[in-house]
C-alpha cells in the first residue's frame, strides 16, 4: 500500500463481500422455489427474490469498481486521494440507499423495470452519490503530477457509466420507448463502458503482476477500447428485435452482436500474451489466477455464449428463456465478478501486510467457485434448450414445461453449493487478512513495476 488513503478501498471491498453473500442467499431462495420448495413465498415471493438477486449483483459490482478506483487511482496518480472523508461519506450514503431499495422491494416499492427496479426517488440519491464519487476521483487525477492511460481509461469508464444511468430515469408512457432507453443503461453498461472499467483494472493488474513494460500493456488497452466501441454501441440492437422497433434493427443488431466477442477475445489474448511475456514471477499467484481467469471466462460467457443466442435466427427462439440466464450468469461472473475478486486478492495483502496467498484456501476458492459456476451454466443451458424445444417448438404450456425441467434445477443447486463453498473460502480469507495496517504503508508485496 503506497498511500494512506488507499485504506478506503478496504471498506468498499468489505461491503462487496456482504452484498455478494446476500445475493447468493437470494439465488438459493429462487433455486429452491424452482423445484417446488417455496416455503418463503408468503414473505419473499419469487419476483421479489429475483429483483433483489439481480440488483444486488449490480450494486456489489459497482461497489467493487468504486473500491478498485479508490485503490488504483492514488497509485496511478502518485498522490493521496483528494478527500478520504468524502469517500467515507459516499460509502455510507451508498449503503443506506441500497438498504432502503432492497427493503422497498419486499414491500412492493419499485418501478418493475428489470435491472432498474429501484424506485425513482432513490434514483436521484444514486446520482448524487455517484457524482460525489466521480468528483473525488477527478480531483485526485486533476491535482496529480502523473498521468497514465490506465488511470484515464478507468476514470472515463466510470464517468460514462454514470452518464448512461440517466436515460433509465426518463419517464415514457410508451412501453417500446421505455424498453428502448432502458437498454441504453443495461446493455451499454455491461457491453460498453463497463468494458472500459474492466480494461483499466486489467491493465493495472497486468502491470503489477507480470512485470511487462507499462507502455506495451497500455498499447493493448487502446486496442481493447477500440473493439469495445466498435461493437458495443450498435450491438445494443440485439435487444430491440422484439420490442416494436423498426426491422432494420435485426440487421444492425445481428451484425454488431457478431462483432461483440472481439472485445472479450482481445482481452483474453491480451492477458495471456502479457503473462507469457512476464519478466518475473509475482508471488501473489491467486491474484494472477483471478486476473487471467476473468479475461478467459469473460470471452466464454460474455463473448461466445452471448453471440451464440443473440443472432436473430437463434434469438427468435431463445429470447426470454433460461438460455439468457445461462449467458448472463457466466458473463457477469467472468467479466466483472472475477475481476473485482482479482483486485481484492491483489490489494488485501498490500493493505494488511499478510501474505495469505501462500495458502491452499485461495486456490480452493478459485477452483470451487469457477467449477461451480460452470456447473450452474451447464444446468441452465440444458434447461434452456429443453425449454426452447418444448415451449417454443412443440407449443407446450409454460408451466407444464417448468415442471419438465425441475431436474435440471436440482443440478443447478448442487453446482451452486460448490460455488458457494468457493466464495466462502474467499470471504474467510478476506476476514483473516484483518484490517489495513500502517506497517504495510509505503510498499506493495512483490511489486514488479
Amino acid at each position: 500500500m503506497r498511500f494512506q488513503s488507499q485504506k478506503v478501498a478496504y471498506w468498499f471491498f468489505a461491503t462487496c463481500m456482504l452484498l455478494l453473500s446476500l445475493q447468493i442467499v437470494y439465488g438459493f431462495i429462487m433455486g429452491f422455489a424452482r423445484i417446488g420448495m417455496d416455503g418463503l413465498h408468503d414473505y419473499i415471493p419469487f419476483n421479489t427474490a429475483r429483483a433483489t438477486h439481480t440488483n444486488l449483483l449490480v450494486v456489489w459490482l459497482l461497489t467493487g469498481f468504486m473500491g478498485a478506483a479508490y485503490y488504483i487511482i492514488p497509485e496511478e496518480s502518485d498522490r493521496e486521494l483528494y478527500s478520504v472523508k468524502l469517500a467515507y461519506i459516499q460509502l455510507v450514503s451508498w449503503v443506506v440507499v441500497g438498504v432502503i431499495a432492497i427493503a422497498g422491494f419486499h414491500f412492493n416499492w419499485w418501478e418493475g423495470r428489470k435491472f432498474l427496479e429501484i424506485p425513482r426517488p432513490l434514483d436521484y440519491l444514486v446520482v448524487v452519490n455517484v457524482l460525489t464519487f466521480l468528483f473525488n476521483i477527478a480531483m485526485t487525477i486533476w491535482e496529480a503530477k502523473k498521468r497514465s492511460t490506465t488511470q484515464l481509461v478507468l476514470f472515463f469508464g466510470l464517468l460514462c457509466a454514470a452518464l448512461l444511468y440517466l436515460p433509465g430515469m426518463i419517464y415514457f408512457d410508451n412501453q417500446t420507448l421505455d424498453s428502448y432507453f432502458r437498454w441504453w443503461v443495461v446493455h451499454l453498461w455491461v457491453e460498453g463502458v463497463w468494458e472500459l472499467i474492466m480494461g483499466g483494472i486489467l491493465a493495472f493488474l497486468l502491470i503489477k503482476l507480470t512485470g511487462v513494460d507499462r507502455e506495451v500493456i497500455e498499447k493493448w488497452l487502446y486496442v481493447v477500447v477500440g473493439l469495445t466501441f466498435l461493437s458495443g454501441i450498435l450491438g445494443t440492437g440485439h435487444h430491440y428485435y422484439w420490442i416494436g422497433t423498426p426491422k432494420y434493427w435485426l440487421m444492425v443488431g445481428g451484425i454488431f452482436s457478431a462483432l461483440e466477442p472481439l472485445a472479450f477475445l482481445g482481452m483474453a489474448i491480451w492477458a495471456l500474451n502479457m503473462y507469457r511475456k512476464k519478466g518475473k514471477d509475482h508471488p501473489n499467484k491467486i491474484a494472477l489466477y483471478w486476473t487471467l481467469g476473468s479475461a478467459i471466462m469473460s470471452f466464454i460467457g460474455a463473448g461466445f455464449l452471448g453471440f451464440a443466442h443473440t443472432w436473430p435466427a437463434v434469438n427468435q427462439w431463445t429470447h426470454g428463456t433460461l438460455v439468457t440466464a445461462m449467458h448472463g450468469h457466466l458473463a457477469f461472473w467472468g467479466a466483472y465478478a472475477m475481476l473485482v475478486l482479482a483486485v481484492i486478492s491483489y490489494a488485501m495483502p498490500n493493505m494488511t501486510g499478510r501474505k495469505l496467498f501462500t495458502g491452499m484456501s485461495g486456490y480452493l476458492a478459485f477452483w470451487a467457485s469457477n467449477i461451480g459456476m460452470l456447473g450452474m451454466t451447464g444446468a441452465l443451458a440444458v434447461a434452456g434448450i429443453t425449454q426452447v424445444y418444448l415451449e417454443r417448438k412443440l407449443g407446450m404450456d409454460f408451466l407444464v414445461v417448468q415442471k419438465e425441467i425441475v431436474f435440471h434445477f436440482i443440478g443447478m443447486l448442487l453446482a451452486a453449493t460448490l460455488f458457494t463453498l468457493g466464495i466462502t473460502y474467499f470471504i474467510v480469507d478476506f476476514i483473516r487478512h484483518g484490517l489495513p495496517s500502517n506497517e504495510a504503508l509505503g510498499k506493495n508485496v512483490g511489486d514488479l513495476d
